[in-house]
This record gives structure tokens, C-alpha cells and sequence, in this order.
């Protein structure tokens, strides 16, 4: 999921990567929380309000909570008698993006492919930063960031790129021409032409490492 919670548009991301064949696993990182309405993607970015209560969902959504929720995802998943054996993929758009990556580093053994879509502090100096997984990354890695996007500039894209290449991961960066948002068709930046791109390179990527 993105930043703005499960809602129609992120279910749609998921039903459509089912109907290419695979089993999808599309959890709430912020039932911490406790229930909430779907929101309204592009309200967020104009009521002040409504990202307040975003950012407490926020608070709980920790790395270091949602990967010890990854663990129970994983071993959920393994159980499935419709799950086949193997690399599991995972992928993420804005925060999702970052705990995509996070989640490559944190299962090495389990995560095959990882993408990260308009995600944000995909590099920084906390101690919990994607970048600093390189090393344990065993998952061919894509990474797609904006020409438009506070949350990922271009020193950071460096910083990612040099962390990833000197660990010896496979992996790739590229920037599209939108703004941070671009694929959930609900996001005020949604950009239809990039999102199918998006689509293109991730069934490219989960294709070569799950289906093969």
C-alpha cells in the first residue's frame, strides 16, 4: 500500500497483478491504528486536518514494526496450499516503496524481487534507512523514482545508487517523468501513461524472478 491507507484504488493495484497469475498478499500497515474509512487521496493533500491523523498512522507504522509484520506475512504465506514454493516479490508505492525495500534487506532468504514506487527516504541517515540493507539484499531490485519528488531527490537517488552498486546488487533506478503519486489512479498526480509503464517493469521484474 502507499501513504494513504487501503482503499479502492491500492485494491485495484492488487487485483490486477492477481489476474497475471499471482497470489497477492495486500495487508494494512496501519491497523495499529485501529479501523478507519478509506480515505480521500487527493483530500489529504489540501485539509490539514485529515494529515494529522494521517501522521498517526504514521507514528505506529514503523519499520521496525511492519517488518516484524513481514516475518508473520512470510510464514502466513509459505502455509497457503495455493502458494507455490519459493522467492516471494514484494512491491510498494510512497512509504510502501521504502518498506518494500526494507523488507528485501530484513528476509534476504525469502524476498527474490522488490520494487519501490515513488518512494520516499529510500536513503537517508537514520538508522533504519533502506540503503544501509544493501548489503543483506539478495532480491533483484527496481526502483522507479520522479523527476518531481521532495521525498526522493536526486542526491538521495545517488546515495541509493552507490550504497546498491558497491553491495553487488542487481538492481535498477530510473526516474519517470511524473510527480510523487503518479500510479494509484485516486492520487492527484496520477499520470495513466507512467502508471502502465510501472506495470510493464514490474511484471518484467516478477515475471523473471518468480515465474521463471
Amino acid at each position: 500500500m502507499d501513504g494513504a491507507g487501503i482503499r479502492p484504488a491500492i485494491l485495484e493495484i492488487g487485483e490486477r497483478l492477481a489476474t497475471h497469475g499471482y497470489f497477492v498478499l495486500l495487508p494494512d500497515l496501519f491497523y495499529r491504528s485501529g479501523p478507519y474509512e478509506p480515505m480521500d487521496a487527493k483530500a489529504i493533500f489540501s485539509d490539514p486536518e485529515k494529515r494529522k491523523i494521517l501522521a498517526q498512522y504514521f507514528s505506529l507504522a514503523t519499520p521496525a514494526n511492519v517488518m516484524a509484520d513481514t516475518g508473520t506475512f512470510l510464514d502466513w504465506l509459505a502455509a497457503q496450499p495455493d502458494v507455490k514454493p519459493g522467492g516471494v516479490g514484494t512491491t510498494g508505492y510512497c512509504m510502501g516503496g521504502m518498506l518494500s525495500l526494507t523488507a528485501a534487506g530484513t528476509h534476504p532468504e525469502r524476498i527474490i524481487a522488490a520494487a519501490s514506487y515513488h518512494g520516499g527516504r529510500l536513503a537517508t541517515d537514520a538508522p533504519d534507512s533502506p540503503h544501509l540493507l544493501a548489503p543483506r539484499m539478495k532480491a533483484r531490485v527496481y526502483v522507479a523514482g520522479a523527476i518531481e519528488d521532495n521525498s526522493f531527490p536526486d542526491d538521495m537517488k545517488a546515495k541509493l545508487e552507490d550504497a546498491l552498486t558497491k553491495a553487488g546488487a542487481d538492481h535498477l533506478i530510473e526516474t519517470y517523468p511524473a510527480r510523487h503519486g503518479w500510479v494509484p489512479r485516486d492520487m492527484p498526480t496520477h499520470d495513466p501513461a507512467c502508471a502502465e509503464r510501472h506495470w510493464k517493469t514490474l511484471l518484467t521484474l516478477f515475471d523473471a524472478k518468480l515465474k521463471a
